[in-house]
């Protein structure tokens, strides 16, 4: 029998780091279950469940006669699923006085998570829910979600490469030739954090007989996949617009900036959705199709450090280096020990190489035996190894 009612169900988390509402892999994740009662009322149980879920989902039709059939197409993956008791059903009620009562809970989350995502088809999500168990009624539910972002350092040696790419194209009209236009394009890196600009470095050579026009432009591409098949969204999150080059031109960038919009950091480690940008350089040909070249980025949430840090820590790292050889090495060097002090009379001839009498008794095994029987005789005759001498060849002289 339900003996009060509730006034206020609720779920409530601590900030994340830095006083963010995200969190990250490894975080321990705190809150509360707040309830407030107006009557006393007796509770059989109260828990609260920690879940993350990537679902993808989409429908594809197609006709079929005068019927039209639907393709289902789901997938999910479990990153978190944990469960604790704040109240436990012992048997017996607990009964709870009017007020505001308060349900402390802690959550270790895993290392390793996906970024949170919303997507068309596909979402990627974390929660916390309470569900408190009255008996004779049914169970209350409170539910909060939480932001995890993975953290991604773009100063990794791969994320720091310089990212640079060639394309040529013949453009042609119907059955007529109107020349070829070259595409090259470079930026500095590869890895980008939101807010930042990217400088292309650029060169279109136009030997066409028309005018060109370059664009580029910061290109997301969302995957979904389910049951093998692969369903892709993409959307133009930025765009650069440069100036038309004239017939038998060239058109240079230098360092055109491109500004990253507010965007969700790259998702690559999900097995069911992928997150990926890059940046598009086209040049319109009219008549004809365009001239295209992409280069892959990876938009990470850890910003470029400075270079004067580091060069400030390799600076100091080599006067370190240079202190400790300074030490190591007096400035006078002391002279070397006598050879007398070091080795005495007794190891000295126990290390002296034995005398030519000492291996008189010795010859007679293998390796002695072996040169005794050759070292007196005289070098062998010519004739005795080639038995056909050339004709021409004088007979030397054996007393020589």
């Amino acid at each position: 029998m339900n003996f009060g009612r509730i006034q206020s169900f609720s779920v409530e988390l601590e900030p994340g780091r830095e006083g963010s509402g995200a969190h990250s892999g490894g975080d321990l994740l705190c809150g509360q279950v707040v309830l407030e009662l107006g009557q006393g009322m007796k509770v059989t149980g109260l828990e609260v469940y920690a879940r993350g879920l990537a679902m993808a989902h989409w429908l594809e039709s197609k006709n079929v006669g005068m019927n039209t059939v639907y393709s289902d197409y789901t997938s999910y993956e479990c990153y978190l699923r944990k469960k604790q008791h704040l109240i436990r059903d012992n048997g017996a009620p607990t009964v709870l006085q009017a007020g505001r009562h308060e349900f402390p809970f802690s959550f270790q989350l895993p290392e390793t998570l996906v970024t949170s995502f919303e997507g068309k088809h596909g979402s990627v999500r974390y929660w916390i829910k309470a569900k408190l168990h009255r008996p004779w009624s049914t169970v209350k539910k409170a539910k909060k979600e939480f932001t995890v972002i993975e953290p991604i350092d773009i100063n990794t040696p791969d994320l720091l490469a310089p990212q640079a790419g060639t394309k040529e194209k013949t453009a042609r009209a119907w059955y007529c030739n109107l020349g070829q236009v070259s595409l090259s394009v470079k930026i500095d890196r590869k890895g980008y954090i939101p807010g930042e600009v990217i400088p292309i470095f650029a060169e279109v050579d136009n030997c066409t007989s028309r005018v060109v026009m370059p664009k580029a432009a910061l290109l997301q591409t969302q995957k979904f996949i389910a049951r093998g098949t692969v369903k892709q969204k993409k959307a133009v999150v930025a765009t650069l617009a440069g100036d038309s080059v004239a017939a038998g031109k060239r058109e240079l960038w230098h360092g055109r900036a491109l500004k990253i919009p507010p965007l969700g950091p790259s998702i690559t480690q999900c097995r069911i959705i992928r997150v990926e940008y890059a940046l598009k350089v086209c040049v319109d040909i009219p008549g004809t199709s365009k001239l295209l070249l992409e280069l892959p980025l990876v938009i990470g949430t850890i910003p470029l450090h400075p270079f004067g840090s580091r060069t400030s820590s390799v600076s100091s790292q080599y006067s370190v280096n240079l202190e400790w050889m300074r030490m190591s090495i007096p400035e006078q060097p002391e002279p070397p020990p006598d050879y007398s002090s070091v080795v005495s009379a007794e190891e000295e001839h126990n290390m002296s190489p034995p005398l030519h009498e000492d291996f008189e008794g010795t010859r007679e095994g293998p390796f002695y035996a072996y040169i005794q029987e050759f070292r007196n005789r005289p070098p062998p005759l010519y004739s005795e190894i080639d038995p056909n001498p050339p004709a021409d060849m004088r007979p030397r002289c054996m007393t020589c």
